[in-house]
């Protein structure tokens, strides 16, 4: 099968490698796709803790496709299945998963993309949020995360308020339920904006969706007496530092939303099957571009 790896910092090859079998607890799945995801960037842009040549197939782990064989213990999964998991060398013709990393797409999902695992991350974000219907929430970082968490923020009966610095995610932000939006592009201009629209109250909760420096101090300084900031973002390219000061004596609750339990993974994943399949999530109109696997470089430097 040929699978992508990446030789070296902002380089791709295509190998020709032996296609995986399923261990025991395992699915081979034929791969439709995969999504690329933030935290891909790091390892593509080169980071002195990663090592090159990676795996054939690394990085990619947000895929989905179709069951071509399974273990000997799998009982819940059956060839031909359309399928979403998270898997560790998605960047390929085939990859392999355990069974509890795997659900199962209805038809009515068909011929549709479907990376699970960025769909399940937001509706575990969005739980540990614990958003609830009038809240102002605001939203730092208009990604695809941002923008599904602006859906379900949204649908939920909140106030939203959307932050990002491209004006395209902006546009997105409206479409899927922001009150307002803000062009994240001067740190004292956005606090000021913000404690006009909540009349010097600020946000019941802030969700951090990028991953910097800059916007996690922007999110604590947006964020309400005894509010709660939320961290989406993937924060991976150093350390932070944050103002205890400001946390401390706003009485902030911070909450980490990042998961490493594989349940609760799946948990998010089947909760995001549900809400796609019932129309509370439409992640269609962030699925905006679509490269060969010859192109993954392409995809990553976008």
């Amino acid at each position: 099968m040929r699978a992508a790896l990446v030789a070296e910092p902002r380089r791709i090859e295509i190998a020709e490698v032996e296609r995986p079998a399923p261990a025991a607890n395992q699915l081979l799945v034929r791969l439709e796709g995969c999504g690329v995801c933030a935290s891909n960037i790091s390892p593509w842009e080169g980071k002195p803790w990663f090592t090159y040549p990676m795996a054939p197939g690394a990085l990619g782990h947000e895929s989905w496709g179709r069951v071509e064989g399974v273990g000997d213990e799998v009982k819940e999964f059956t060839p031909g299945e359309r399928v979403a998991m998270i898997s560790n060398n998605a960047y390929a013709e085939y990859d392999v998963a355990d069974v509890t990393s795997v659900v199962k797409l209805p038809h009515s999902l068909d011929r549709q993309p479907f990376p699970a695992e960025p769909l399940g991350c937001a509706m575990n974000i969005f739980k540990r949020a614990a958003i609830q219907k009038g809240d102002t929430v605001a939203i730092v970082g208009i990604g695809f995360l941002g923008a599904l968490l602006t859906q379900l923020a949204s649908a939920a009966g909140a106030h939203v308020i959307a932050i990002s610095r491209r004006q395209f995610s902006l546009n997105f932000a409206r479409e899927m339920g922001a009150e307002h939006v803000i062009e994240m592009n001067d740190h004292h201009a956005i606090i000021e904006q913000v404690k006009q629209l909540t009349g010097g109250k600020f946000c019941d909760v802030v969700i951090e969706a990028v991953g910097k420096q800059w916007p996690l101090d922007l999110s604590a300084e947006l964020t309400r007496e005894r509010g709660r900031v939320v961290i989406a973002g993937y924060h991976q390219d150093g350390s932070r530092q944050v103002n205890m000061q400001l946390w401390n004596w706003r009485g902030l609750d911070v909450i980490n939303a990042h998961e490493r339990d594989p349940a609760v993974y799946l948990d998010g994943m089947q909760a995001a099957t549900r809400a796609v399949e019932s129309g509370l999530l439409n992640p269609r109109p962030l699925y905006t571009h679509s490269f060969p696997l010859e192109q993954l470089g392409d995809a990553l430097n976008m």
